[in-house]
């Protein structure tokens, strides 16, 4: 027989704390969430035995060095759960604490043993005895009034007396609060949320390119000039002013009008081609002012209510001072050449891709590091990035982390139009925001199998979408077809499915002209100077602004995990709807998702959803036409004519009464 060596565990849990939620791969990377946000934690939470458990919530900001801790309450089935609020823009910490209650274990067990008429001398003085260890560990006020029911616990002649002490509920909580914390367990990791101001969540986006706001044919407009837009976009009711990227422009290669390798001379270029000798990713294009004249401009932007975002787009013109000064950032091929940028069948024959596996890779982050600060000083506290999916990870990991550790304000827009999860990694790693396949789903079905998944998935806890109806790489099909019905409904179904979207300037025109068999705009402005005239007939910018209004009125429009989705016998009619918790605000939307048919639909209107009962009226006010139906019952009859009103958006009012013929509602 051989030895039994014997080993004794470094540590064991004697409580079990598992299915933490919320909680992402384990703990790996961190929610999302906004200030002022409640978070709600739950937790499996149990022991062998029958001991009375207590959890405790903890928490903490990154700047913090001691825990707060808020009271879980058991729900049902070995089910915890708690909250706490978060207060401020920054990175909390939370994790789950729990440990046997003794004293209401005792508690429990005196109480059964008096109810079944056992004499319980004894367990009266073990209970005693807990007091006297909870009033030595305690501090006033608490201490004194501890040290008050024990004199009233000793001049209790009878144990009937003396257990009618023990079970005053004051005195369970003040013994709860200091005693000893027996097979104290804490979970075995520190959870992260990230914070991030509200507009993280909700905002309406513009996107334009800066060079063609202007006037003269041919001619690029300045900062000036585009400030001279700034009140029409604003009355549209948009949010962030997005730009393209407005740096200096490569020459070598430079692209030509719709793509074309033979530009003009007079042919600007595209932005996104940065880099010569006047300046990289740091620099203005002389064109449109100096950084002066961006300030004065930054600063113009917030003055008419609204906020700047850049785009980054980590790509370098053959001309971009880094070819020269930091050739060793780039990957030169055996003949000393530097191949160009390619996603095939598209080629960029103006553009050097970094090489991030560089052996000075950790320089060209802190590089890029610097870029983000630097425009950050100048005002600017949201970036959309370019193409982040072809760049690593844990690049973007660090990067984000280490700009929101100056600058907790900072938000990231991902634009990875690529693989699911690729998508999902780039959020999980720190992106605030991030572009989604909302452009490519067209029908019914399709629309409500992808919002179910962004709504009551995992990965509503820290992937935040942002709807651009198009861009300026992608003029969806249903644009080139479906011309002003396509437009108006696809963009109440962006602005009212999440409660971030966008969209690129020429949408409001209806602008659809395509390259022949292709997603790309004609004449696109990414290879020409454009003067667009913002009048012309069949726009829709009253529209825009109102459907922008009626988002900014219904904080039931602002949430995105609140959707949800109502019956339609009409499967071209999508219909849905969101409401805030209290029910205060409810919102209804039927959208035709037919551009080119009239539809009919028979809605269920949900009135449990709404908070309101069979026999209940109440009304349907079109916020879009302002027709107002008085209603009693779940059936309504809508009526969609894409050429005219391709879809409704409801917002319920109840009924409280009617006085002199006029209708009142809450």
């Amino acid at each position: 027989m051989g030895s039994k060596t014997k080993s004794k565990p470094e540590r064991w849990s004697p409580i079990i704390i598992e299915a933490v939620q919320p909680e992402v791969d384990d703990g790996r990377y961190p929610i999302k969430r906004e200030v002022g946000d409640r978070l709600v934690v739950s937790a499996d939470i149990f022991k062998e035995g029958h001991d009375v458990l207590t959890a405790v919530l903890r928490y903490r900001t990154i700047k913090e060095t001691t825990w707060h801790e808020a009271a879980m309450a058991h729900v049902d089935n070995d089910r915890w759960s708690g909250h706490f609020d978060l207060r401020e823009n920054t990175r909390y910490l939370y994790t789950i604490g729990a440990f046997t209650n003794t004293f209401e274990s005792w508690r429990q067990e005196a109480t059964k043993k008096s109810q079944a008429g056992e004499r319980i001398e004894s367990e009266l003085l073990e209970g005693r005895t807990l007091v006297e260890r909870a009033t030595k560990r305690a501090v006033e006020p608490d201490k004194a009034r501890l040290e008050g029911f024990l004199k009233q616990w000793g001049s209790s002649g009878t144990q009937e007396t003396q257990l009618a002490v023990a079970l005053n509920e004051e005195l369970s909580q003040l013994v709860e609060r200091h005693q000893e914390r027996m097979a104290w367990t804490l979970y075995d990791r520190e959870l992260k949320v990230v914070v991030d101001r509200v507009r993280a969540r909700h905002g309406a986006w513009y996107e334009i390119f800066p060079r063609s706001q202007g006037t003269i044919p041919g001619k690029g407009s300045t900062f000036q000039e585009c400030e001279q837009r700034l009140p029409a976009i604003k009355a549209m009711g948009f949010d962030v002013l997005y730009l393209t990227p407005i740096h200096p422009i490569g020459r070598t290669n430079r692209k030509g009008k719709n793509n074309s390798l033979t530009p003009a001379p007079t042919d600007p270029g595209s932005p996104y081609a940065i880099g010569n000798e006047l300046g990289g990713h740091d620099a203005v294009e002389p064109s449109l002012g100096t950084i002066e004249d961006f300030d004065r401009f930054e600063r113009a932007v917030r003055a008419h209510g609204m906020e700047l975002a850049m785009d980054f787009a980590i790509n370098c013109s053959p001309d971009h001072p880094y070819v020269k000064d930091h050739p060793e950032w780039f990957a030169h091929r055996p003949d000393g050449t530097i191949k160009y940028a390619e996603n095939p069948p598209k080629k960029y024959q103006d553009i050097y891709n970094v090489d991030f596996y560089c052996k000075d890779w950790f320089g060209l982050w802190n590089e890029m590091k610097r870029v983000i600060l630097f425009w950050a000083e100048h005002g600017v506290k949201i970036f959309r990035v370019d193409n982040p999916h072809t760049k690593p990870v844990a690049f973007w990991e660090w990067l984000i982390r280490e700009v929101q550790d100056r600058y907790p304000d900072a938000i990231f827009l991902s634009e990875a139009f690529t693989k699911p999860k690729m998508m999902k990694m780039l959020a999980k790693a720190g992106y605030t925001q991030s572009y989604t396949y909302f452009t490519w789903r067209n029908f019914k079905q399709e629309l409500t199998d992808y919002m179910v998944e962004l709504s009551t998935s995992e990965m509503k806890e820290y992937f935040r979408p942002n709807f651009f109806t198009n861009t300026p790489d992608i003029l969806p099909e249903v644009l080139q077809q479906g011309g002003r019905p396509a437009f108006m409904f696809r963009l109440v179904l962006a602005a009212t499915l999440s409660p971030s979207y966008g969209i690129y300037s020429g949408y409001e025109l209806c602008e659809n002209r395509a390259l022949l068999g292709k997603e790309e705009y004609l004449d696109s402005e990414k290879y020409e100077f454009k003067v667009w005239d913002w009048d012309r007939p069949g726009h829709i910018i009253d529209y825009v602004t109102t459907i922008n209004r009626i988002r900014r009125e219904n904080p039931a429009l602002h949430e995105l995990d609140n959707l949800e989705f109502y019956e339609s016998d009409n499967d071209q009619v999508l219909f849905y709807g969101k409401s805030t918790a209290d029910k205060l605000n409810s919102v209804l939307v039927a959208v035709n998702l037919s551009p080119f048919q009239y539809q009919e639909a028979h809605l269920r209107i949900p009135l449990a959803a709404l908070g309101l009962k069979p026999e209940d009226s109440y009304q349907l006010h079109n916020v879009i036409t302002d027709r107002r139906d008085l209603m009693t019952g779940d059936s309504y009859i809508v009526r969609l004519d894409p050429k005219v009103e391709p879809a409704v958006i409801f917002v319920v009012r109840r009924w409280t009464h009617r006085e002199q013929d006029v209708d009142f509602f809450s």
